[in-house]
C-alpha cells in the first residue's frame, strides 16, 4: 500500500520536523514492513515553475501538429523574458498556467532537459505532462492548473502538484487489515511517536431510516452480515474530480476514472471500507444478495466473462447478477459518463469468501485484498455518508434522505486474558497496569471486575495475582484479535519489540542425522551425479489426474485427500503419486525447448486414512494433550516419501563422436537399482520382474522388489499417457516408495584379495520371458563363494537364436582369497553356474 505523509497529517498529529528515517523506523517498530519512503521533492531536480502561456503559434509541414509557445516563467528563467518552448500537445490554449521545467532539470527516471533545437525553433524547456512528472499515467495533455489555484509565474511548482510530500509504501501482513488505510496507519503512528489521533471512523453518520433508500434483499446473511445504501440524484456527468483527490489516488497507485467511483476508491483508501458506485438508472428491479446459481455468468469491469461457482456472493437485479460481491462490479450496472443518479453501497462481506473467490476467478482487487485481511462491519454507514458528502460537494445533486442499513452483524466476543501471560509468555515484565492500558490504546475495551484486582498504593493503576483474568472485548476494527496470545502479541508489539531480550537457547547436544536422512541425502547425489537434475513439484493436482494417468478405477491411488481451502480451485486435491506433478514439469520444459530431460523429486505423497473422522479441536491457549496430539494424528494422512525420475529425449546427445542413444525404458530400471544401491539394500535382496502397473506400458513395466516386497515400478509410459499429457513417445519413469525399504544391515569390512582375478564371459540362450535378473541370481546361486562378481554386458537376439530366444551375455569374475585359482578350479566354477541356469531356465551355451 502507497499513501501520502500530508493524508496522514489530516488525522494523526505528526511532528513537523519528522525525519523520514524516524517516521520508517517508527512504523517497523511498531511490526509494519516499510518498502521504500519516497521523498518526492526529490524526484523532479533544477527548476520546476508555473508558466503562462502567452502566444501559440502553429507549426506545420510536420507530421504531427506542434505549436511554438511563448511561455511568461516570471524571473525563473533569469531574464524575465517569456520563455520560447516547443510543444506537440493540443489541450492549453493562451491564458492557461502551466508547469515547466527549465534547461538544466531533470525529471524522473533520469530524463535531463536542455536547450535544443527542434522543428526549427529553439525550445528552452518543456511544459510537463502528469506522467513526465512521475504523477500518473496521463500522457494525452500536459498539466492545465485550475483557475482557484494560487500560482502566479516563476512560482516553484511543486507545491502545486503535489510534488512537496512523501509518500510510503507499505507491505501489510495479511493479519493488519485494518493498517491498509489512512485510517489505521494513522492510528499506528499515534502510538507510536504518542501524538494525538482523530479517528475519521467515528465521525457522525445518520442512522438507516424505515424507507430504504433501494429495495434490497439480503438472502444470505452469513456471506454479507451488513448492507448499506444511499441514492444521490441529479448529479453533473461531467464534473470532474479534484485535483488533491486525483494527486492522492495517484501517489497510492489508483487510476482516477470519474469522479463517483474515484470517490469511493478514496474513501476505501482513508477509511478502509471499500465501496461501489451503481448508476441507478441501469438497475432493473429490486436488488438481491445472495449465492450464485448453477450455470449463471457475469461481464465484470475489466470485460471479462466470468462462470460464477456456487460459493461466489453476487449482487442481482431482475436481469441476474450485476456484481461480484467484494471483488467487482459488472459492466451493466456500471458508473458511465452519462450517469447523474448514484446509488452508493457499502456492505460488510465474509473474508473467507471474498479470498476464496479472488483466487478462484484470479481477480485480485484492491477490495478484495482488504475484504480478506478483515473489514471494520462498523464502517458501511460512515463511508456512505463521507462518499454523498464528497460527491454532493464537487458534482452537486441531491442526497437522498431515505438510508439503507441491513444489519445482522453479531458483537465481538470478549477474551479472557490472565494478566500475567505476556510477562510469562514474553519474559519481560509487563505490570498489569501497563496491559491494561496498551490494550486499550489498541481500542480494547477492557473490564476490570474481577475481585482480585486492588489498586497498589505503590503505582497507578492495577494489580493482580498470578490467577487473575482481564475480559477484553476487542475493537471492531480488529477482527484478528481472537486469542489471549492474540492480545499479547499487541502488548508486546506496542510496549516494544526492543525490550525483548534477544536470548538463544542452549542446543542440546545431537546425533547427527537419522539413518532415514543419511539415505534420503545417499540417494539424491546418487541420482544426481547420474546427471539426473533435481525438482520440486507443488503437491496439489487436479481432479482429472488419476484419468490422465489412466489408473483403475479401483486403483488405491484415486483416493486422494481434499484441501479444505486450496490455494487454486484447480487443484484441491494432494497427489498420491510422484508423476503427475512430475511429468507437468517436463510438460513446461519441453514447451520451453529443453527436449532432453532427465528429472527427479523426492518428496512426501498423501493416503487418506479410512474412517478417520475429524480433527480435535485445539486452542492456542495451552499444550494440547498427548491424548489429543494422539487423536489429530490419527486424522492425518499418511505420508511415505516416495523417489521419482522422468527420462525423455536422448541420454547420451549426438554429435561428430558418433550417434548418440535415445532414454528407453532399461534406463528406469536402472534409476530404480541406483537408488536401492545408495540405500544400501545389499543385491541378493532385490529382485526385478515384468509387470503391469498403470501409468507404465505393460510390456515394457518392471517392479522393483525387497525381500519379496514390491517397492517401486519403472518401465515406458503407456502411449494414451503420453498422448493425454502430451509427451513425447518412449519417455521413461520410475517411483519407488523410499520409506518401504528396509534399513541398511551393518556393512562388514570388504575382504581384499591380493591374488588375481579368473575373468570368464558366457553367453545363454534363454526365453525372452526370462528377466535377466533372474539368470543372473542362478549364476550366483551356481558359481558358489568363487564368483567376485557378475555383470550383464549384452543382449543379443536374431532369427538364428530361434523365435522368442535371446541371448544374455555375462563377465564372471572369479577370485580366490588366498590363492591364485587355476584354470580347472575356475572353468568348473563357471560350468557349476551355467549348469543351475540350464536347470531352472534351460538356459544353454551360445555355440555350444
Amino acid at each position: 500500500m502507497r499513501v501520502s505523509v500530508s493524508w496522514l497529517r489530516e488525522y494523526v498529529d505528526l511532528p513537523a520536523d519528522l525525519p523520514t528515517a524516524d517516521l520508517e523506523q517508527a512504523l517497523v517498530d511498531l511490526g509494519v514492513e516499510v518498502e521504500s519512503v519516497v521523498d518526492l521533492r526529490e524526484t523532479v531536480t533544477g527548476a520546476l515553475v508555473v508558466g503562462e502561456v502567452r502566444e501559440i503559434e502553429e507549426l506545420t509541414g510536420f507530421k504531427k501538429p506542434i505549436r511554438f509557445c511563448r511561455v511568461d516563467v516570471g524571473d525563473a528563467n533569469g531574464t524575465g523574458e517569456p520563455q520560447e518552448i516547443v510543444c506537440g500537445a493540443r489541450n492549453f490554449a493562451p491564458g492557461d498556467r502551466v508547469v515547466v521545467i527549465l534547461p538544466g532539470g531533470v525529471l524522473p527516471g533520469g530524463f535531463a532537459i536542455g536547450a535544443r533545437k527542434t522543428y526549427g525553433r529553439n525550445s528552452n524547456g518543456m511544459i510537463c505532462s502528469a506522467r513526465e512528472l512521475g504523477l500518473g499515467d496521463d500522457h494525452d495533455g500536459i498539466i492545465v492548473l485550475p483557475g482557484d489555484v494560487p500560482a502566479k509565474p516563476g512560482d516553484d511548482a511543486r507545491p502545486v502538484v503535489g510534488l512537496d510530500d512523501v509518500v510510503v509504501e507499505l507491505e501489510i501482513t495479511p493479519d493488519r487489515g485494518y493498517a491498509m488505510s489512512v485510517r489505521g496507519l494513522a492510528r499506528e503512528l499515534s502510538h507510536a511517536l504518542g501524538v494525538p489521533f482523530r479517528d475519521p471512523g467515528l465521525a457522525p453518520a445518520p442512522g438507516g431510516t424505515d424507507t430504504p433508500a433501494y429495495p434490497v434483499e439480503v438472502r444470505d446473511t452469513v456471506g454479507c452480515d451488513r448492507f448499506a445504501a444511499r441514492l444521490v440524484r441529479g448529479v453533473d456527468p461531467a464534473a470532474p474530480t479534484p485535483g488533491w483527490m486525483q494527486r492522492r489516488l495517484t501517489a497510492a497507485g489508483i487510476r482516477c476514472i470519474s469522479l463517483p467511483v474515484d470517490i469511493t476508491n478514496y474513501v476505501m483508501l482513508e477509511l478502509g471500507q471499500p465501496m461501489h458506485a451503481f448508476d441507478a438508472d441501469r438497475i432493473a428491479g429490486p436488488l438481491v444478495v445472495r449465492r450464485s446459481e448453477a450455470g449463471e455468468k457475469l461481464t465484470t469491469l475489466d470485460g471479462v466473462t466470468r462462470a460464477l461457482a456456487p460459493e461466489d456472493m453476487v449482487i442481482c437485479d431482475d436481469t441476474g447478477p450485476i456484481s461480484l460481491a467484494a471483488v467487482m462490479g459488472g459492466e451493466t450496472s456500471e458508473v458511465v459518463a452519462q450517469t447523474t443518479n448514484v446509488l452508493f453501497e457499502a456492505a460488510h462481506w465474509d473474508p473467507v469468501m471474498v479470498g476464496r473467490t479472488a483466487r478462484r476467478h484470479k481477480l485480485f482487487s484492491e477490495a478484495a485484498k482488504r475484504w480478506e485481511r478483515g473489514v471494520d462491519p462498523a464502517l458501511p454507514l460512515v463511508a456512505i455518508a463521507r462518499a454523498v458528502g464528497l460527491l454532493t460537494e464537487h458534482a452537486g445533486g441531491a442526497a437522498g434522505d431515505e438510508i439503507l442499513d441491513i444489519d445482522h452483524v453479531r458483537p465481538r466476543t470478549p477474551v479472557v486474558l490472565p494478566v500475567d501471560l505476556p510477562s510469562q509468555r514474553v519474559g519481560v515484565h509487563y505490570p498489569p497496569a501497563r496491559v491494561v492500558a496498551l490494550l486499550e490504546q489498541v481500542g480494547c475495551t477492557v473490564a476490570r471486575g474481577a475481585d482480585r484486582l486492588t489498586e497498589d498504593p505503590g503505582e497507578v493503576g492495577v494489580t493482580a495475582g498470578a490467577d487473575d483474568a482481564l475480559s477484553v472485548t476487542p475493537p471492531t476494527w480488529r477482527p484478528d484479535l481472537t486469542d489471549p496470545a492474540d492480545l499479547v502479541e499487541e502488548v508486546v508489539r506496542l510496549d516494544g519489540y526492543d525490550r525483548v531480550p534477544s536470548v538463544l537457547p542452549t542446543a542440546p547436544p545431537g546425533r547427527g542425522l537419522t539413518w532415514q536422512q543419511r539415505r534420503r541425502r545417499a540417494v539424491a547425489r546418487a541420482l544426481a551425479e547420474r546427471g539426473y537434475v533435481e525438482v520440486l513439484a507443488h503437491p496439489f493436482v487436479a481432479p482429472g489426474l488419476a484419468d490422465q494417468l489412466g489408473l483403475p478405477a479401483d486403483d488405491p491411488r484415486r483416493r486422494a485427500v481434499r484441501l479444505a481451502n486450496p490455494l487454486s480451485e484447480e487443484e484441491p486435491l494432494l497427489r498420491t503419486t510422484l508423476l503427475g506433478p512430475l511429468l507437468g514439469i517436463v510438460k513446461r520444459n519441453l514447451g520451453r525447448g529443453q527436449r532432453d530431460l532427465a528429472l527427479y523429486e523426492i518428496g512426501a505423497v498423501f493416503h487418506p486414512r479410512t474412517g478417520a473422522g475429524s480433527p480435535p479441536a485445539m486452542g492456542v491457549d495451552r499444550r494440547p494433550t498427548d491424548e489429543e496430539f494422539a487423536a489429530a494424528d490419527a486424522v492425518v494422512p499418511e505420508q511415505p516419501r516416495h523417489v521419482a525420475v522422468v527420462l525423455t529425449g536422448d541420454v547420451e546427445p549426438a554429435g561428430w563422436w558418433g550417434a548418440g542413444r535415445p532414454a528407453g525404458w532399461a534406463d528406469a530400471v536402472q534409476a530404480g537399482r541406483d537408488v536401492l544401491a545408495a540405500a544400501e539394500v545389499p543385491a541378493e535382496r532385490i529382485e526385478v520382474q515384468a509387470a503391469e502397473h498403470a501409468p507404465w506400458h505393460p510390456g515394457r513395466c518392471a517392479e522393483l522388489l525387497v525381500d519379496g516386497t514390491v517397492v517401486g515400478y519403472a518401465g515406458e509410459l503407456h502411449p494414451a499417457v503420453l498422448a493425454a499429457l502430451e509427451l513425447p513417445r518412449r519417455t521413461s519413469a520410475m517411483e519407488l516408495d523410499l520409506d518401504a525399504l528396509p534399513a541398511a544391515p551393518v556393512a562388514s569390512a570388504p575382504v581384499v584379495s591380493g591374488f588375481p582375478p579368473a575373468l570368464i564371459d558366457v553367453a545363454l540362450v534363454v526365453d525372452s520371458s526370462v528377466p535377466a535378473a533372474q539368470v543372473q541370481q542362478a549364476l550366483v546361486e551356481g558359481a558358489g563363494g568363487l564368483l567376485e562378481g557378475v555383470r550383464l554386458f549384452d543382449v543379443y537376439a536374431s532369427e538364428q537364436l530361434g523365435a522368442d530366444r535371446r541371448s544374455l551375455a555375462y563377465k564372471l569374475t572369479f577370485r580366490a582369497p588366498d590363492r591364485t585359482l587355476t584354470v580347472e578350479e575356475a572353468v568348473a566354477a563357471r560350468d557349476a553356474a551355467v549348469a543351475r541356469a540350464a536347470e531352472r531356465f534351460g538356459a544353454t551355451l551360445r555355440g555350444a
